[in-house]
């Protein structure tokens, strides 16, 4: 990794036109090389692009290979983009796809000769990601998954929805015998953001009637049984479960505490949510004092004065309890940034000046500028812990998302 002094310049973080060479950039580091020509995409690779893993799919990083497959091809035209869109997307709806039990299977093996389910359970953040990915190929043209998209929100109101709470239930077994009585924030969280494209690419309100419906309830209800802010595990009753996962902090799904990349993540879906308010004709008086506080808490208790950057967790009396650096917490906070800075007025500056601290920090350590991409995880030292650039779940969905989301953000004040 190289020193800081090593770097150019600092662009211009808030010019379009530097935001979408580095979404491209990004994206360059996975296309070509991640398409498997016997079928989808390899999931694991080294920071110079060696694939470590040629066999396992898991379905988050399946699914996001659809999202970022799609928004390349929509912000850039190129032909290659829309047929690794359609090379991904057949993996999905081929393979994770399971007919005869429906749902979608988590992990699977993948040879020339066979494929083989790993782990045949049922996620609600596995099929929300489902839902993005089908949301993200009809925008990106492909009428197909037209129907794929009103099916998987079909399944996942019929399989996970808990109707008394108003929230998505966890997990089920695979033949949807057995449901977990987990409750997690983070499935309904990323179905929010599924249903919020869900909405965007058919214009149906019930999609962003229950995008509302999962904001309000996580944001606010839940909120107040964890001292305003979003704790991450509930037990049936969606009472916090300060326990859960105390052993395993790090959990790549499920990490216990606080999340301070989770407070500025639902702050930018929250004003996603409330620039479409018009469509939903409801009151969302609560949604940007909500976005400024949950951002405000993540800045004062994560940010690390002494090195730079978000730390990853925080216990329930806010002190840091997990101080490695996560690639996605700096991107999703980047991201929020913007939009409250270009959202609000009187402390637009405020928001514009952790923006740059944000995109500084992160040029410095997180992108690599020999190969590409992100580097996932640096310890308090901003050291990095390992070589592989992008295990399972990762494929730089958020850190090319955020530049996309602050590109429209910009564009859509531009236009106020």
């Amino acid at each position: 990794m190289p020193n800081a002094r090593d770097l150019p310049a600092l662009p211009d973080f808030r010019s379009p036109t530097v935001l979408l060479a580095h979404a491209r950039r990004t994206m360059d580091f996975y296309h070509p090389r991640c398409i498997d020509p016997s079928g989808g995409m390899y999931h694991f690779f080294k920071d110079d692009g060696t694939v470590y893993d040629a066999h396992q799919r898991h379905l988050v990083s399946s699914t996001r290979f659809v999202f970022t497959y799609a928004m390349a091809y929509r912000h850039f035209g190129d032909p290659a983009h829309l047929e690794g869109l359609r090379h991904a997307l057949r993996f999905l709806r081929e393979a994770h796809r399971d007919t005869a039990q429906e749902g979608y299977h988590w992990l699977l093996d993948c040879r020339a000769d066979r494929r083989e389910v790993l782990d045949g359970t049922r996620h609600a953040y596995g099929h929300a990601f489902v839902l993005l990915a089908y949301a993200h190929a009809v925008m990106a043209g492909l009428d197909e998954a037209r129907p794929w998209l009103a099916e998987t929100f079909e399944l996942m109101e019929r399989r996970f929805w808990d109707a008394a709470a108003g929230l998505y239930a966890d997990e089920a077994s695979a033949d949807w015998s057995a449901l977990s009585p987990y409750r997690g924030q983070n499935a309904n969280m990323h179905a929010c953001e599924a249903l919020l494209a869900a909405f965007d690419a058919t214009g149906e309100r019930r999609y962003l009637e229950r995008a509302h419906q999962l904001a309000y309830n996580i944001t606010q209800r839940q909120a107040q049984r964890c001292g305003g802010l979003i704790w991450e595990h509930y037990d049936t009753q969606w009472q916090p479960d300060w326990q859960y996962n105390i052993d395993n902090p790090a959990h790549l799904f499920r990490p216990w505490g606080y999340q301070p990349g989770h407070l500025t993540e639902w702050a930018k879906l929250l004003l996603q949510l409330q620039a479409r308010g018009d469509a939903l004709e409801a009151d969302l008086s609560w949604a940007l004092p909500t976005a400024e506080h949950l951002f405000r808490v993540a800045m004062d208790k994560g940010w690390d004065r002494a090195q730079g950057g978000l730390h990853y967790s925080l216990a329930p009396d806010l002190s840091v309890c997990d101080a490695d650096k996560y690639f996605w917490v700096q991107a999703e906070s980047a991201a929020a940034a913007a939009l409250l800075a270009v959202r609000t007025r009187g402390d637009a500056a405020f928001y514009w000046d952790w923006y740059q601290r944000l995109w500084a920090y992160s040029w410095t350590h997180f992108v690599d500028h020999a190969h590409g991409a992100w580097y996932r995880i640096l310890d308090r030292e901003n050291r990095k812990l390992s070589d592989e650039k992008s295990p399972a779940g990762k494929v730089d969905y958020h850190t090319m998302g955020a530049c996309y989301d602050i590109v429209r953000a910009m564009g859509a004040a531009a236009h106020a």
